[in-house]
């Protein structure tokens, strides 16, 4: 049986140093009606310093996953996720993604009365004996990004009928929970049919994401999560440009008038890599309906949530219980064979030549995981 033929979609583009507002706010609320996915260009960060950036990635990735694993991800969500820790769609997937990422976000001191609550810390950071300046390259980058992520916002908050600077109030992105996320996907085949996958399909949590990539294609949207079948279509890299895709929390507070649109990484062979920038609100950021959103026949359709609250489950849904690394997860590193034994029982295991787990096996893996709707 032939594979089905996936296209590429067309998105619209928005320029930063575009001097018609107008113009981008029409650009940008046709992809948000439409798709939840648009290009951003003209954003002042050099292509010099993003091909760093990149460089500054594999040199972690690459690095054994003995060093890997002393920074591994913690209760505050900064540092390293390893292959198959993320489960994205427990409905469709045999085992989590075929992706290994990082957490960077913003720096929190352990001694700030910040640093005790949700998402808020100090980063987790790789020795600078082994990476040299990695940390301050990184550290640029966030700030980069949050400034790109803040322009962005204002256009939206426009397109929402909303003053221009809605979302710099310090409950917004005063204070934001705003993270960089590095991503290196393996160099395998993915196959739908068979539940393999990059990354499952998923819609993003917060405001916004911006998303920088290598020439790889991998990523596809679903446009219309409620067809059937649902169809995909391949967004394609925009060198000096990043993807940005709105994400829960915007849909909410838009009432669903904006989208936040299933997405998924499907790969064909080649490694990839990408970098994405998660844009939340403040921990104590109220997500409700705005007024612009709502009328007597469109009364808003999620009660409020403070966005502490709901980025808690989504993380405790998708990523693996950090417990079962420290108290029932044996990690056997002999070369680069990696064996993963998780209550006793191998849950995975990588080597030269390795064929995916089983199938039949599906049922139990699913079980270590929370689904989320």
């Amino acid at each position: 049986m032939e594979k089905p033929e996936i296209s590429s979609t067309v998105l619209n583009c928005i320029s930063l140093s575009e001097p018609d507002i107008h113009k981008s706010v029409a650009l940008l609320k046709q992809a948000c009606l439409d798709s939840g996915f648009f290009y951003v260009v003209d954003h002042g960060i050099s292509q010099e310093f993003m091909d760093e950036v990149f460089s500054q990635s594999k040199k972690f990735f690459d690095l054994p996953i003995k060093e890997k694993m002393k920074i591994l991800r913690n209760e505050k969500n900064r540092g390293y996720t390893p292959i198959l820790d993320e489960l994205l769609d427990p409905d469709n997937q045999v085992h989590g993604d075929y992706k290994e990422g990082y957490y960077i976000g913003v720096e929190v001191p352990q001694d700030d009365l910040q640093a005790n609550k949700p998402f808020y810390g100090p980063n987790q950071w790789p020795s600078e004996d082994i990476l040299p300046g990695w940390q301050k390259i990184m550290k640029r980058y966030h700030k980069e990004a949050l400034r790109v992520a803040k322009d962005v916002a204002r256009i939206i908050a426009l397109a929402l009928d909303l003053p221009s600077d809605f979302f710099d109030r310090p409950e917004m992105l005063g204070e934001p929970i705003a993270t960089v996320r590095l991503l290196h996907y393996e160099a395998r085949v993915s196959d739908p049919s068979k539940g393999l996958y990059g990354a499952g399909a998923h819609s993003d949590y917060g405001l916004i994401t911006l998303l920088a990539t290598d020439d790889v294609v991998g990523l596809q949207i679903c446009k219309d999560r409620n067809s059937v079948p649902q169809v995909w279509e391949y967004v394609a890299p925009l060198k000096g440009g990043f993807i940005v895709n709105l994400g829960d929390m915007l849909e909410r507070w838009s009432n669903c008038i904006f989208r936040s649109t299933l997405h998924r990484v499907v790969l064909d062979g080649k490694a990839r890599y990408s970098i994405a920038f998660f844009v939340e609100p403040s921990h104590e950021c109220i997500v409700e309906c705005l007024p612009t959103c709502m009328s007597e026949s469109n009364p808003p359709k999620f009660p409020p949530v403070t966005c502490a609250a709901y980025l808690s489950q989504r993380y405790m849904d998708t990523h693996a219980d950090l417990s079962s690394y420290k108290n029932h997860t044996k990690l056997t590193i002999t070369m680069n064979y990696i064996i993963y034994f998780h209550f006793e029982k191998l849950l995975f295991f990588r080597g030269p030549n390795t064929k995916r787990p089983s199938k039949k096996k599906k049922k139990k893996k699913k079980k270590t995981f929370s689904k989320w709707e």
